[in-house]
């Protein structure tokens, strides 16, 4: 497993926040796909690192049934900052991929939560494989990260992993009127720590 290429990317988000970021590709990768990492800012000992998988909705459409965007975009920010790594992951729809997932709103407009509706088309709560982002991070040299989440298992899996994280340190809260519900499950079956208004 090694870095395959990396290349200077100017970024600029629609509310107009720029930055740079150094963009590497991998081989070896255990699940064959795709993922990058955008080393911002100056990453110091203790990088701060996030795991972002991949939202097509959210993160190129702006949609506002999930917390994504802003995530990236909050991200993207405070990386560049603090000096790390953003791991963009190609794990749509919690892993079940793109038509799963918007299969998976058709039956959250009927009334099934996010996590109910993957169950009522076979998938797991959350079929995410955090191994890769290990690879990742250890083809960078990088042992030990603060890790930039509101989700449980991502710490824990990284620990599993061989990556020691040494603070978890929490997300903005992104709540809307249309995503709301979703955060709410997020919070109560899996135990992310958001603390929703209202």
């Amino acid at each position: 497993m090694s870095v395959r290429t990396s290349v200077t990317v100017p970024l600029r988000f629609p509310d107009g926040y720029a930055t740079t970021a150094r963009v590497s590709t991998f081989t070896g990768l255990a699940d064959g796909r795709e993922h990058l990492a955008l080393t911002l800012g100056t990453p110091g000992p203790d990088p701060l690192v996030r795991l972002h998988s991949e939202c097509l909705t959210g993160d190129v459409f702006g949609s506002e049934r999930c917390d994504c965007g802003p995530q990236l975009r909050e991200a993207a920010e405070r990386i560049t900052v603090a000096g790390g790594y953003l791991l963009y992951l190609r794990q749509e729809g919690r892993g079940i991929g793109l038509y799963a997932k918007l299969d998976a709103y058709a039956l959250q407009d009927q009334g099934l939560d996010t996590y109910a509706a993957n169950r009522a088309l076979g998938h797991g709560d959350d079929e995410r494989d955090y191994a890769p982002a290990a690879q990742m991070l250890s083809a960078l040299d990088v042992r030990r990260i603060d890790l930039l989440t509101n989700n449980p298992d991502k710490a824990a899996q990284m620990r599993s992993l061989g990556i020691e994280v040494r603070n978890v340190v929490p997300t903005g809260i992104f709540q809307t009127a249309a995503n709301v519900r979703y955060l709410r499950t997020k919070a109560s079956v899996t135990g992310h720590t958001l603390p929703i208004a209202g």
